[in-house]
């Protein structure tokens, strides 16, 4: 699978995935530099290739494997250093679901909120 461009630029998401603009929020600040959003996409492929293809981009972009869980959903949580990366992927028949939830980590948000 190769990655296409999406909303965020260094999240890829699996060529022939289409994304769901009515299910698309985002909030990029560059001013307090933060980015929070949710994008979602569907597409046709194996679950489990979609699934492995996070796995193995996701690393080449920056990002680093916290935790996955899964248990009919799959859920894979990434970081970097401020930024944390949620990708829940469901599947419906031959039919896979991508979500996608970006946003800064605990500690970044308590820099930027007045004390």
């Amino acid at each position: 699978m190769v990655p296409v461009a999406s909303r965020f630029k260094e999240i890829p998401v699996p060529k022939n995935f289409k994304q769901i603009p009515q299910s698309t929020l985002a909030f990029e600040s560059t001013l307090i530099g933060i980015r929070v959003g949710t994008v979602k996409y569907r597409g046709t492929a194996p679950l489990q290739q979609v699934i492995d293809f996070y796995k193995e981009q996701m690393p080449r972009y920056g990002w680093a494997l916290q935790n996955s869980l899964e248990y009919g959903n799959i859920m894979l949580n990434f970081g970097k250093i401020n930024e944390t990366c949620l990708i829940n992927l469901s599947s419906q028949g031959d039919s896979v679901n991508i979500d996608i939830t970006l946003g800064p980590k605990l500690k970044q948000i308590e820099q930027i909120l007045p004390k």
